[in-house]
């Protein structure tokens, strides 16, 4: 008897111990939401973009894209600042397809919508392999708390049929 009550009060012991820490813990969010719309015809996919939150294509219609989130709080931890869409997107395109031929960016379009912030451009190259002229819009979304690069692309030739249904997925952004 003696034995078991010993055993009782050691583990009663041990286990309310372990029950208060030392220091309190301070809870964190992780993971971030945001809200995307895409064409009827495209479907969520993966192998795009590693760093990709949600990668989506048509391969019926040769149409391809992805979305980059890039947190503010995550920037400013990496002492990564930056003081509007302006300089996070000139950051960005600067470097953009560098290595690619005939390279041409188009000048950068902003709009507002509440709260958030937007710009996009056109980027054409030419793809050595494919051997045909890639067409890109590059939109970067700004909201309270990220940033959001949508890339949308296809062929040069289909620009015309596809670039208003990836100016609407950029403007669809939300978090």
């Amino acid at each position: 008897m003696k034995k078991k009550f010993t055993l009782f009060m050691t583990t009663l012991i041990v286990m309310s111990s372990t029950l208060y820490a030392q220091t309190p813990l301070k809870e964190y969010e992780a993971g971030h939401v945001f809200h995307i719309g895409l064409p009827e015809y495209m479907g969520k996919t993966i192998g795009l973009n590693n760093s990709a939150t949600i990668q989506y294509k048509s391969e019926v219609k040769d149409v391809y894209g992805f979305v980059i989130e890039d947190n503010k709080e995550e920037l400013k931890l990496a002492e990564l600042n930056y003081s509007s869409i302006n300089e996070f997107y000139e950051g960005f395109i600067k470097d953009f397809l560098t290595d690619e031929d005939d390279r041409i960016i188009s000048q950068p379009l902003y709009k507002k919508n509440g709260d958030i912030n937007f710009v996009e451009s056109d980027v054409t190259y030419y793809d050595k392999e494919a051997k045909i002229n890639i067409y890109y819009l590059v939109g970067i979304v700004e909201t309270k708390s990220a940033y959001y690069k949508v890339l949308s692309w296809s062929a040069a030739e289909n620009k015309d049929k596809f670039k208003a249904d990836f100016q609407k997925i950029v403007y669809s952004l939300k978090d």
